[in-house]
């Protein structure tokens, strides 16, 4: 155990001073999806003393080609990442403290995970929960490294509060390109790739060394054999609402928080009620037994209809597959859920 850090502390930037740094740091990664995934795997391999992992989803047979913590038996189960990641993470490095949330990433419920959280790694698939991150991390001060791939393309960023541009000043309104994994696909190389750079700046955020922190927004095409590096100093925007003179935070407002939204590229609507919801599974199987297949877990209940699938988390938020119609997907919530 004495020598399990030996190879990473022999790296001088780290250190034996880096390394127990390492160990008094919390790291939170929102989503753990195929970036999450691979984070916070690297993560807890370096011995980083706290990790918060959280995700609104469960695993599925299209996640096992990229998402390198989940088997086949947990697509099998459907078990929510959260909890998939925190088991096989937990078997890697035992000295790390890991907690795996299963929720939806919103101002609400994310403000109070932020207390001790040195560096947040970007795991999302959209623009909604990272200007949300963007927000919560200038609020609170918090180092940020943003990351996305699709196809063989990768972008990554690191966001220093009160130091660097913003996401807001870099995009000023939520981009939509179109492009994701279920449109064009993607191949694991890219994902690697992404989280490298991510996780490779996290860990100079978590020892310190911020001179060495990359200022360029990188872009990359693994396919075509192409590398971009744009320098963002010019882009820092002092009316800026989120990092500006005086910040107004609109992303953690309520009426830019998402209430039903199409999930990325997945033919699937997710709603979520009001008010929390905690559902008697055990009635809801009898609710919903003659209109599908019933299948369950002590975290969510499925069901297969026809034409979509509903898959109901304790605390009320549905993901209903089979439809990118918003509408429709409220009338079969309505019609099923009441």
């Amino acid at each position: 155990m004495s020598e399990r850090y030996s190879r990473q502390q022999l790296f001088q930037p780290i250190g034996n001073s880096g390394q127990e740094n390492l160990k008094k740091k919390h790291v939170l990664i929102v989503g753990a999806g195929a970036l999450g995934s691979a984070s916070a795997e690297a993560i807890v391999r370096a011995g980083v003393g706290k990790l918060t992992i959280l995700d609104r989803d469960y695993v599925e047979w299209s996640n096992l080609q990229r998402q390198q913590l989940y088997s086949e038996q947990e697509a099998e189960d459907q078990l929510p990442k959260a909890i998939a990641a925190k088991n096989r993470l937990e078997k890697v490095n035992s000295e790390v403290q890991i907690q795996g949330l299963i929720m939806d990433a919103r101002a609400d419920n994310m403000d109070p995970l932020l207390t001790d959280v040195d560096v947040i790694i970007d795991g999302t698939d959209n623009f909604d929960i990272r200007f949300l991150i963007n927000d919560l991390a200038q609020k609170h001060g918090i180092p940020w490294v943003y990351g996305s791939c699709v196809g063989s393309y990768g972008a990554t960023y690191t966001i220093i509060p009160g130091k660097t541009p913003c996401l807001q000043c870099l995009l000023q309104t939520v981009p939509n390109t179109g492009a994701t994994c279920d449109t064009v696909g993607i191949i694991s190389p890219a994902v690697q790739m992404v989280a490298a750079y991510q996780v490779a700046e996290a860990l100079k955020i978590l020892v310190g060394d911020f001179e060495a922190i990359r200022e360029t927004f990188l872009t990359f095409d693994l396919w075509k054999n192409q590398q971009y590096a744009v320098k963002l100093d010019k882009v820092k925007d002092d009316r800026c609402q989120s990092c500006g003179e005086d910040p107004t935070y609109p992303y953690l407002a309520y009426e830019h928080q998402t209430k039903t939204d199409v999930l990325c590229g997945r033919n699937t609507v997710q709603i979520r009620p009001a008010k929390p919801i905690n559902y008697d599974f055990d009635r809801l199987e009898r609710q919903l037994g003659n209109q599908g297949d019933i299948q369950r877990n002590p975290y969510l209940l499925s069901c297969q209809l026809e034409d979509y699938r509903l898959v109901i988390f304790q605390g009320g938020r549905v993901l209903i597959h089979g439809t990118s119609d918003i509408q429709q997907a409220k009338s079969l919530y309505y019609r099923l859920l009441g």
